[in-house]
């Protein structure tokens, strides 16, 4: 029986990473061109030339997911999977709203708190709180934090999309250390049903990498995050999520204690970095500038735009070893110590 159980998890989890992976590798280049026919794009100022990129490839990320959750869903009927999308979706919406239109500073963390809504409606969450060393029972207080992860995990990723590749790549590197600790203290099906955020990540990173031939836009970035923090919550793994996201969290925090206030990047004046005449980047002598983790990066010197999306993505492989240990000493003492 346990055989059989696991012949047929590994035949889902190969269904839905394949559904995710090709649905986003084979119609990004369709959105490509369809976005460049309708004149929807923008400049890549880090180039020369300032080339035109067509955005966003929300909806081609979107369909690619939706795809593999609902197929999921039709053969586990686990509410969590419906729940998880659910969330997905509405964070893409919120994101395609702010693609068409410039919204408040404002509009993107409060829209957000709707996507935390299926899953507390839906009960895909649990009463308690996995910590490093132990667990905290608290079903009063854990609903309105469910209200604050959503929108945070959200704008977090969408704050460090900010050079070629860096929001798809961050999320694919950040996502193995997640999917792993759903795997040891969340639920089989939560697992799966994480496993279209990676593979969409991986298919879209190749047409999202130096140089990008397509933008993510808000709807793409939100609604990658949304779908990690709704399922670190559903898989039981908060921290673990936190700690993969590292890099972006210190992004955010460096950003807003900066500028003091919630406000859209596009609408910040001074601009965090310069671009020289080599096209390598810069710190920003302004000192009306905000800090990010670029401005922070580029103080021992210039760089090029793809070296320091490398830079990136070394802190956020690092973060990825530290949730491992995260998750080896959470084992430790929620599986040895408490028992």
């Amino acid at each position: 029986m346990i055989a059989a159980v696991g012949y047929e998890a590994l035949a889902y989890a190969a269904i839905v990473s394949a559904i995710s992976f090709l649905a986003v590798y084979f119609l990004t280049p369709l959105a490509i061109r369809s976005l460049v026919a309708k004149g929807s794009v923008v400049q890549d100022y880090h180039k020369p030339g300032k080339p035109s990129v067509p955005r966003p490839a929300g909806p081609v990320l979107m369909i690619g997911i939706a795809a593999a959750e609902l197929v999921l869903f039709a053969v586990t009927t686990n509410y969590a999977v419906l729940a998880i999308l659910a969330a997905t979706v509405i964070a893409f919406v919120v994101g395609y709203v702010d693609d068409k239109k410039v919204m408040p500073g404002w509009f993107k963390p409060v829209a957000l708190i709707a996507a935390a809504v299926p899953i507390i409606v839906l009960g895909a969450h649990a009463n308690s709180l996995n910590l490093v060393f132990g667990s905290a029972f608290i079903p009063l207080l854990y609903i309105p934090l469910i209200l604050v992860i959503i929108p945070i995990a959200g704008n977090t990723v969408n704050s460090i999309d900010v050079l070629n590749g860096v929001a798809s790549g961050f999320v694919a590197i950040a996502t193995v250390p997640l999917l792993a600790a759903i795997a040891i203290f969340g639920s089989l099906d939560v697992f799966l049903a994480g496993l279209p955020l990676f593979f969409a990540s991986i298919a879209f990173f190749k047409f999202h990498k130096y140089p990008s031939k397509i933008f993510p836009g808000d709807s793409g970035t939100l609604l990658l995050g949304a779908m990690y923090g709704a399922l670190a919550i559903a898989g039981r793994a908060e921290i673990i999520g936190v700690v993969a996201l590292l890099p972006a969290v210190v992004n955010s925090f460096l950003f807003l204690s900066s500028v003091k206030r919630i406000v859209e990047h596009r609408q910040v004046k001074a601009r965090p970095v310069a671009l020289l005449d080599d096209y390598k980047l810069a710190p920003s002598l302004d000192k009306a500038a905000p800090a990010t983790l670029v401005r922070l990066i580029l103080a021992d010197g210039p760089l090029s735009e793809k070296e320091v999306a490398q830079k990136i993505f070394w802190l956020s492989m690092f973060s990825a070893l530290l949730a491992f240990a995260t998750i080896a000493i959470q084992y430790y003492f929620l599986m040895v110590v408490v028992k």
